[in-house]
């Protein structure tokens, strides 16, 4: 009888859990996380195989950036309804040149600046002032060869060259043994705040693989 109460209670906490990721009111979170996707990981796992345009060797790409999103304290908005129109084919274009590609721009729309409050030109610009706003580390451009490196050094390396992070508001995150994104908590007005503990999920690997720019 014991079990089954456990069972039941589990099934509750995963089915609430799921529900506040999902839906929510547009203009209605706590804060935005920004996060920043190294390329060459995503290139290797996902992207090589999709003949992605900024995966090829020209494009020359680092540090892109995978989204904005609004987040509540605990758990996050998704797919919101909102009567704000979608973006044209040529506002998500134009964001490209940061996020890699249209398909993501939109993707991310979709799924995060609807619950923004936002309108679409509103919400790239934004994510694009965001995105400016943090400096990448000129120190992984450099890398001419794989290296294994602690992800702790990631997040140093980032709160070295933005001051105005603290250590609770930047997490380095981790996909099948690599470097994956730099995650920072920000304001609605783009301020650095903490991050909550649905964001704070740090990679603990001392040896992660770091592919350079190809």
């Amino acid at each position: 009888m014991k079990e089954q109460i456990m069972r039941a209670l589990l099934a509750l906490i995963l089915t609430a859990s799921t529900a506040l990721a999902q839906g929510g009111r547009a203009g209605e979170f706590d804060y935005y996380v920004l996060a920043l996707s190294w390329s060459p990981t995503w290139c290797a796992l996902d992207g090589d195989a999709r003949g992605a345009a900024q995966c090829e060797d020209a494009a020359d790409t680092g540090w892109v950036l995978h989204g904005l999103w609004p987040q509540y304290d605990r758990g996050w908005p998704a797919n919101c309804q909102t009567t704000e129109p979608a973006p044209s084919r040529a506002m998500t274009r134009d964001m490209a040149d940061i996020m890699g590609s249209s398909g993501l721009a939109w993707h991310q729309w979709k799924k995060h600046g609807t619950c923004s409050g936002l309108s679409a030109p509103a919400y790239y610009a934004l994510s694009r002032e965001a995105f400016a706003g943090i400096t990448r580390p000129d120190v992984f451009r450099n890398l001419t060869r794989p290296i294994r490196v602690p992800a702790k050094v990631m997040e140093e390396a980032f709160l070295k060259e933005n001051p105005q992070l603290g250590p609770d508001g930047v997490t380095i995150t981790c996909r099948a043994g690599r470097i994956q994104e730099a995650r920072i908590c920000l304001s609605k007005a783009l301020v650095p705040v903490a991050c909550g503990p649905d964001v704070v999920r740090d990679c603990a690997l001392s040896d992660a693989l770091f592919d350079p720019i190809r």
